[in-house]
C-alpha cells in the first residue's frame, strides 16, 4: 500500500529534472549562437584595431570605411542567397559566373537603350533565369548540386565572354552611375550599403520567421523526413536556387553601379568567398542550420582583411593564406560545437 504513494514522490523530482534538462538543452543552441556571434564581432573588432594601428590615417578615414562597406555589399548580397542554399544541404558554385553574365547582359548597347529600368530588369531576370536552370536540374533532373552548378559556372562564363568578346562594356546611363556618386549618399551611407541592408533584413526574416525558412532548415537537416512530413522537397529546392539567382541578379546590378561597366571577369571567385563567409558565420556545410547575421559578419571580416592587406601593400598570396586559415579554423569550431570533444 505504501508503494503507490512513494513512487510518485520519487518520480516527481526525476520528471522535474528531465524537464529542467530539456529546458537547458533547448537553451544550448541559442547560447551557442550568441557565443558565435559575439566571437565574430570580437574578430571584426580586432581586425578594425589592427587596421587602425597599422594604417591609422587611411583605414579609419570615413571614405575608406564607406569603401569597405560598399565592397562588402556586393558579395554580401550573393552570400545571403548562398546561405539559404547551403542551409538546405545544397551548394552553388555558379554564383560568380551568374553575376558576370547578368552584368554583361544588362550593359549591352541594346539593353542600355531602355535606361535604368532596363538594366535593372535585365540583371535580375538573367540571374533568376540561371537560378531556374540550376533548380530544375537539381530538383527535377536529380543532378548533384556540385555538378549542376559547376556546369552553369562554365556555361555562364562562356556566354559572358561570347557577349563581350573580351572587352569592357561601359555604362552610359547617368541615372545608374549617379547611384555610385557621393551626392547620392543617405546620411553618409552609400545606396549600395542600404540595398545590402534591406536584402539582409528580408533574408533574416525569411529564414527565421516564415514557413519557407523552416522548410529550408528541415530539408537540409533530413530531406527524407521533410518529405514524409509533407514538404515538397523538390519544389523547395527549386525555390532556393531561384532565390540564389535573384540575389546574383541584384549583386550584378550593384556591381554595375560600382564599376560603371560590365565585364566577363566580374564576380571572379565570388562562389568561394560566399561559401567561406557563410561557413565562418556558422552555417553548416552539411545543411540543417544557417544564420544570416553570421554570414554578414563573415563577409565583413573577409572584406576588412582584404582592405587591411591592400593598405599595407601586402601580397595577395599572404591574404589568401590568411583566408584559408580562417576557413579551416571555422570548420574545426563547427565540428567541436556539434560533436564535442569526440
Amino acid at each position: 500500500m505504501t508503494q503507490p504513494a512513494t513512487a510518485p514522490q520519487k518520480e516527481a523530482p526525476t520528471s522535474a529534472a528531465k524537464s529542467a534538462g530539456g529546458q537547458d538543452s533547448s537553451r544550448r543552441p541559442a547560447l551557442r549562437w550568441d557565443v558565435r556571434t559575439l566571437s565574430l564581432l570580437g574578430v571584426l573588432a580586432a581586425l578594425v584595431a589592427v587596421g587602425g594601428i597599422t594604417a591609422p590615417d587611411e583605414f579609419l578615414a570615413t571614405s575608406n570605411l564607406q569603401l569597405v562597406l560598399t565592397q562588402a555589399s556586393v558579395i554580401g548580397v550573393v552570400t545571403v542567397g548562398m546561405t539559404f542554399v547551403i542551409t538546405s544541404g545544397g551548394i552553388d558554385l555558379s554564383v560568380g559566373a551568374m553575376v558576370a553574365l547578368a552584368s554583361v547582359w544588362a550593359t549591352t548597347v541594346a539593353t542600355q537603350e531602355f535606361g535604368f529600368a532596363g538594366i535593372l530588369f535585365t540583371a535580375v531576370i538573367v540571374g533568376v533565369g540561371c537560378g531556374l536552370v540550376n533548380g530544375l536540374l537539381i530538383a527535377y533532373g536529380r543532378m548533384v548540386p556540385f555538378i549542376a552548378t559547376l556546369a552553369m559556372l562554365a556555361s555562364a562564363r562562356g556566354l559572358a565572354l561570347q557577349i563581350t568578346g573580351g572587352s569592357t562594356q561601359v555604362v552610359s546611363v547617368e541615372s545608374v552611375l549617379d547611384l555610385g556618386a557621393r551626392d547620392s549618399y543617405v546620411l553618409g551611407i552609400p545606396p549600395l550599403v542600404l540595398i545590402f541592408g534591406a536584402v539582409t533584413v528580408i533574408g533574416w526574416l525569411l529564414l527565421n520567421r516564415t514557413t519557407f525558412g523552416r522548410r529550408t532548415v528541415a530539408v537540409g537537416g533530413n530531406a527524407e523526413a521533410a518529405r514524409l512530413a509533407g514538404i515538397d522537397v523538390r519544389r523547395q529546392r527549386l525555390y532556393l536556387y531561384l532565390l540564389s539567382g535573384l540575389c546574383c541578379g541584384i549583386a550584378a546590378f550593384m556591381l554595375i553601379v560600382l564599376a560603371g561597366s560590365g565585364q566577363n571577369t566580374n564576380g571572379n571567385l565570388y562562389e568561394l568567398d560566399a561559401i567561406a563567409a557563410a561557413i565562418i558565420g556558422g552555417t553548416l556545410l552539411s545543411g540543417g542550420r544557417g544564420t544570416i547575421i553570421g554570414s554578414v559578419l563573415g563577409v565583413l571580416i573577409f572584406t576588412t582583411i582584404t582592405n587591411i592587406f591592400a593598405l599595407n601593400n601586402l601580397e595577395t598570396a599572404v591574404q589568401q593564406i590568411a583566408k584559408g586559415a580562417i576557413i579551416v579554423a571555422a570548420v574545426l569550431v563547427q565540428r567541436r560545437s556539434l560533436y564535442g570533444d569526440t
